[in-house]
């Protein structure tokens, strides 16, 4: 309740209690001096009673709600650590490694050779060429001498290898070896293909065929 509220209930209070004190004062004083019997029935008819109505109190303020007091968080167990399990170390036993049996050597079989392979057969026998006059140094005259050769002095001897056809002539001639003169080799081929003639060379069966033979050729100067 507030103030103003209790100040206006006790001027209110005051006031009757005032007016009531009149009333009894006044009937008081009649009765005392003897006033008349209409004189206290006016002045009772003009004084009414009445009552005064107290004013319901107000209603009561609801007490603020206590204060929430936070509460604190207790903090959480610590957990103990796990004992700690000490395991014996188990020492194994030491076991002694045998010794590996002695390796005996194992000598390898000689691999058999393979048989050889069987000889070829012999090559068709073949009859060489033959020269048709005998020794070619025949066919080398005096006037073949060139005049270069001679003008230098040159002379030797020259092998020369003679291929011979079917025919019998000299298809091919190479040196063998030079007379040290190249005059003297060429004039030696140029002379013998084509002056030389020859049986030619026979296969196996008796047919003539191509063949080779070497002739050894000098050439001279007269002294």
């Amino acid at each position: 309740m507030s103030y103003a509220n209790r100040k206006q209930m006790s001027s209110n209070r005051t006031a009757a209690i005032i007016v009531v004190a009149l009333i009894h004062a006044v009937l008081g004083y009649a009765l005392v001096t003897g006033l008349a019997y209409n004189v206290v029935k006016k002045a009772a008819e003009d004084l009414k009673t009445f009552d005064v109505e107290e004013e319901p109190p107000p209603p009561e303020e609801e007490p603020p709600p206590p204060e929430e007091t936070p509460q604190e968080t207790p903090p959480p167990p610590v957990a103990a650590p796990p004992p700690l399990v000490r395991t014996p170390v188990q020492e194994s036993p030491v076991q002694a490694t045998p010794n590996p049996p002695p390796v005996v050597p194992i000598t390898p079989r000689a691999t058999p050779a393979p048989p050889a392979p069987p000889a070829p057969p012999p090559p068709p026998r073949q009859l060489q060429p033959k020269s048709v006059v005998g020794n070619l140094q025949g066919l080398i005259r005096d006037t073949d001498y060139p005049e270069s050769a001679i003008d230098r002095d040159e002379q030797g001897t020259v092998t020369v290898s003679l291929t011979v056809g079917p025919n019998g002539r000299v298809s091919g001639c190479s040196v063998a070896a030079s007379s040290g003169s190249r005059t003297l080799d060429s004039t030696t081929c140029r002379i013998l293909q084509s002056r030389a003639r020859f049986t030619p060379a026979q296969d196996s069966s008796g047919n003539p065929t191509s063949g080779t033979v070497s002739q050894r050729i000098t050439w001279r100067l007269a002294g």
